[in-house]
């Protein structure tokens, strides 16, 4: 699970703060710090569930704001994929929506 969270985390910064005729940013950069698949992982270790959730909804408002927000096309699939994220109850649940979430932020890249 802590690499598609870094993945998500990676596409949504993409998003954000990337722009053309400039280095790209990688899962190395310093942005990712708190983003990294360790960190992930930390949190996924200690059933950190809101952290989590935190995390990803933080990336997610980022992105939205870079395509538009929820009022375009792009935005509103987002939004509905982040509240799809963050309706689940518990780490497990967390699997389906979080792969849904990376396949359409790599794709809008």
């Amino acid at each position: 699970m802590e690499l598609p969270l870094e993945t998500v985390a990676l596409f949504a910064f993409k998003l954000a703060y990337e722009t053309e005729g400039e280095s790209p940013i990688l899962r190395d950069d310093p942005i990712m710090s708190d983003y990294e698949r360790e960190v992930f992982g930390l949190l996924v270790r200690r059933g950190d569930f809101e952290g989590i959730q935190f995390r990803v909804a933080h990336c997610v408002d980022l992105a939205l704001e870079a395509i538009g927000g929820v009022n375009t096309v792009l935005g509103r699939e987002l939004h509905r994929l982040a509240a799809d994220f963050s309706a689940a109850q518990t780490i497990p649940q967390l699997d389906v929506p979080l792969i849904a979430l990376m396949d359409y932020l790599k794709d809008i890249q």
